[in-house]
């Protein structure tokens, strides 16, 4: 599609695609460094101060990690209505407002004098999770910068990978001077000073037609709302909702799990640590060739082959028993699996079905995905506790994950039913073919 088709746009749409220069780039940097920020206050922050929480307050580990995880679910169903308005109304309002409801939440987390109202701020915080998160970010970029998408949610996914990197060991410096209320409260006006200004300037552009539309596409489900029905409905996007959800799971047990497997093969705490932190390493290599496995890998084939990696990665860490180097290689390729996932989640829809009703559909396909996520560490122990150990519960993901593989094959519809022929080999990143 060349730019001419790009300018054919309805009345009050800005071009989709179109280069605004310096403008597009300003809301790339704005949402890397809000989302760096967001998910390291939101959502790193949590782990870091949680024995402090329990050491100064009382409540027990397991309920303060169930408010917080209640909240991580809240922020997947709150994500499908939330994409219906980001369709139609575009990311700045939302962004800038949950960025005011997460300083709220924070500070409500700070000031919590009981458990009902630690869970009430950690339910509010959810809500913010929603509107401030990966899920509308994703959004603004496939909308703002289709369709050359791919390079900018790879940039995204690559600095925002950066939130533990940062904000870890920000929080512990914070808690060796300050109670965890005051931890908090230095973090909530951190993140008011940076995401409310950034996403209320950033943000305030004109919501461009999507590509879809902007290229005069006729076709039912590259229109807005009418035909997301039966685009959820439909096989494909069932299959694909079911393969990101198992998949996700598997990935996210296997992650929180890894260390206690680790050790019980032999690894020392500190060398099972670090095959965790080489595993950040991996993501970081897999997003950076996500756009080389575009250009050479249709959207079934890539899905597939990305679900089975991951399955052969948790299959061997099932098996080997060391030495130890083969176990943190295995652990490395575990995480460059879910640093492609992340994108290849980010990219599912517009892959298959035009970037239309982006909001809507990736606000449905993320619900399950993001619940998987976060019910994955408190599941993956009871399996462990269950069947007796680590390496049966690994032996569970890895069935989970090949299954994901399998179910991810029917993923791509036709042709014919999609807003343009998807599944085939792109001539350039994030570009329809």
């Amino acid at each position: 599609m060349d730019h001419d088709d790009d300018a054919r746009v309805p009345a009050g749409g800005a071009p989709a695609g179109t280069d605004a220069g310096p403008g597009l780039r300003t809301v790339l940097i704005a949402l890397c460094v809000t989302e760096i920020t967001s998910w390291g206050v939101l959502y790193y922050a949590f782990p870091v101060l949680s024995p402090a929480i329990t050491a100064d307050t009382g409540w027990s580990t397991a309920t303060t990690t169930a408010a917080f995880s209640a909240a991580l679910v809240l922020a997947a169903l709150g994500g499908i209505p939330l994409g219906r308005l980001l369709d139609r109304r575009g990311p700045h309002a939302i962004m800038t407002t949950g960025s005011i409801v997460a300083v709220l939440a924070v500070v409500g987390l700070a000031a919590a004098p009981n458990l009902w109202w630690f869970t009430a701020a950690w339910m509010l915080a959810g809500a913010a999770m929603t509107a401030v998160l990966y899920q509308p970010a994703f959004a603004a970029l496939t909308r703002y910068h289709a369709p050359h998408h791919v390079r900018a949610l790879t940039t995204l996914t690559l600095v925002a990978g950066l939130a533990s990197t940062v904000f870890a060991p920000l929080t512990d410096a914070l808690a060796s001077h300050l109670s965890w209320r005051g931890v908090y409260l230095v973090l909530a006006a951190i993140l008011a000073a940076v995401t409310i200004p950034l996403h209320a300037v950033a943000l305030r552009r004109p919501w461009p037609a999507s590509h879809a539309r902007a290229a005069g596409v006729r076709h039912e489900a590259a229109r807005p709302h009418a035909g997301v029905r039966a685009i959820v409905t439909g096989r494909p996007f069932v299959l694909l909702a079911a393969a990101l959800t198992l998949s996700a799971f598997a990935m996210y047990a296997v992650m929180i799990n890894l260390i206690p497997l680790l050790t019980a093969r032999g690894a020392g705490a500190t060398t099972a640590a670090w095959a965790l932190g080489l595993g950040g390493v991996g993501q970081v290599a897999g997003r950076l060739g996500y756009g080389t496995l575009v250009r050479h890998t249709s959207v079934r084939s890539r899905t597939v082959w990305i679900l089975a990696l991951s399955a052969v990665s948790t299959s061997a860490l099932t098996v080997l028993t060391g030495p130890v180097a083969l176990l943190v290689a295995v652990a490395v390729l575990a995480g460059t699996t879910r640093g492609i996932a992340t994108l290849l989640q980010a990219t599912a829809v517009t892959d298959r079905w035009g970037a239309a009703s982006y909001g809507t559909l990736s606000g449905i396909l993320a619900a399950p995905v993001t619940i998987a996520g976060a019910i994955a560490p408190w599941a993956g122990a009871a399996i462990a506790t269950g069947l007796g150990g680590y390496p049966a519960l690994f032996s569970v993901l890895t069935a989970v994950a090949v299954l994901a593989a399998a179910l991810a094959a029917g993923s791509t519809p036709s042709p014919a039913a999609s807003a343009e022929p998807r599944d085939m080999p792109r001539q350039g990143a994030g570009r329809a073919p």
